[in-house]
């Protein structure tokens, strides 16, 4: 497989330095992508590195996962108007294993393969550094000219800046470079990606490798990924979408590329899976052909969802969808996990209810008066009841003396309370 054109027909290529399709095609040889450890878990908008990662697995080259253990101690400067909090030791050592759990999804690290994936801590070679060993063996072989002529650099020292640059944040590049030159020379690592704003940092790489050895390495980059209406990727109104099931639910993060554009989702699905080139022309053409269908979100939410999180809770997030529209069963509540459950009633109105008062057996008629922002009136109710237009956990309800106990208990607390098709409210049952 011809790397460098897999990644050109996905859109995955930004900047490229010459020669590096034609030393890729010539030879088997190691590439890397780093990961800023700035929180535990990745969110989608690392997925762009990640799959440029197994995308240079499957064409028989090693993948190498560089984790900033020690650039994330200073915080890189690219694309940032201000200086960030630097993170402590522990904080570090929390994240990087929570990244190096989800890496591991997507790369094969463990088999006996030439190209099997390799994850590194810059951190484990930078700490040797003494700062005089480091001016004197890396900052001599770069100039402060060449250092300035970066944009990141550029942008922070031009007459617009109201914050400056520190010199811990001017020296990042030597140190993302140091790394580079450390890759090149232990696992003759000869190619560095990432995203277009990172194209300053890693040419200071290969330009280190040059003066410093004599030899020669190279750039990739690939666009920073927008969306059509020109808002921020891989954000919604509660913020970043992770891959940590327990920051965003399976049932968001389906959501999250299930409504995603018919422009968005013909870029995703070239990006973010590994469908091949006639399969994916294929079902853009199918969505085309009837848009109302949403063959490409659909398809896009299933293939990205089962690889992050699994088939099951793919099946799950299908499942929790289905409730909304009218689909669900008392059995698929019922079946569903809480966070899953209230990933899928986020918003709805949901008011507290004593256990004693559901163990002793409390009638329906005085449970909705405990259903917040439902019925305007007890009356208003009890004409919904008798004409079928209210539901307690997906069934409906003909009785408005009805009596409810513990065992209509979703998840062991919750009662879920519909009037017609659309309008929800909880009761959260406390012991």
């Amino acid at each position: 497989m011809n790397f460098v054109e897999e990644l050109r027909w996905r859109g995955m290529i930004h900047d490229i330095m010459p020669g590096t399709e034609e030393t890729l095609l010539k030879e088997s040889t190691a590439g890397y992508v780093g990961f800023d450890p700035t929180a535990d878990s990745l969110h989608i908008g690392h997925m762009v590195g990640v799959m440029m990662l197994k995308h240079l697995q499957r064409a028989g080259h090693r993948p190498i996962a560089l984790v900033g253990g020690a650039t994330g101690m200073i915080g890189d400067p690219s694309g940032r108007a201000s200086e960030r909090n630097l993170l402590d030791e522990a904080t570090l050592r929390k994240n990087l294993s929570g990244l190096r759990r989800q890496l591991e999804m997507f790369l094969d690290f463990r088999s006996d393969t030439p190209n099997r994936a390799v994850m590194v801590n810059n951190h484990d070679w930078m700490k040797e550094y003494s700062f005089l060993d480091f001016v004197r063996d890396i900052g001599k072989h770069i100039t402060v000219n060449y250092m300035m002529s970066k944009d990141s650099v550029k942008k922070r020292l031009g007459p617009e800046s109201t914050h400056g640059m520190s010199f811990t944040e001017f020296t990042y590049q030597l140190v993302q470079g140091t790394d580079f030159l450390h890759l090149y020379s232990e696992y003759d690592c000869r190619l560095q990606m990432g995203g277009s704003d990172q194209w300053g940092n890693i040419v200071t790489g290969t330009e280190l490798i040059r003066r410093k050895t004599g030899g020669e390495a190279f750039a990739l980059t690939c666009p920073l990924i927008t969306k059509s209406d020109g808002t921020k990727f891989g954000k919604t109104e509660s913020g970043n979408v992770w891959l940590d099931p327990e920051k965003t639910s399976p049932y968001q993060f389906y959501q999250f590329w299930l409504n995603v554009s018919d422009e968005d989702a013909a870029r995703y699905i070239k990006i973010f899976t590994v469908l091949g080139r006639e399969e994916i022309e294929s079902i853009i053409e199918e969505h085309n052909a009837a848009p109302h269908m949403r063959t490409l979100q659909k398809r896009l939410a299933r293939e990205i969802t089962v690889m992050v999180h699994s088939s099951d809770e793919y099946e799950a997030a299908v499942a929790a969808s289905d409730i909304l529209f009218g689909k669900g069963t008392t059995e698929s509540l019922r079946m569903m996990n809480e966070q899953t459950f209230l990933s899928l009633f986020e918003g709805v109105p949901m008011a507290d209810l004593p256990l004693s008062s559901v163990e002793a057996g409390i009638p329906f008629s005085e449970l909705s008066t405990s259903a917040p922002g439902l019925f305007s009136s007890k009356g208003e109710f009890r004409r919904l009841v008798k004409g079928g237009g209210v539901s307690l956990n997906k069934e409906k309800i003909t009785d408005p003396e009805f009596v409810i106990t513990t065992d209509y208990l979703l998840n062991g607390k919750y009662l879920l309370l519909q009037k017609g098709k659309k309008s929800y409210s909880l009761v959260r049952v406390m012991g």
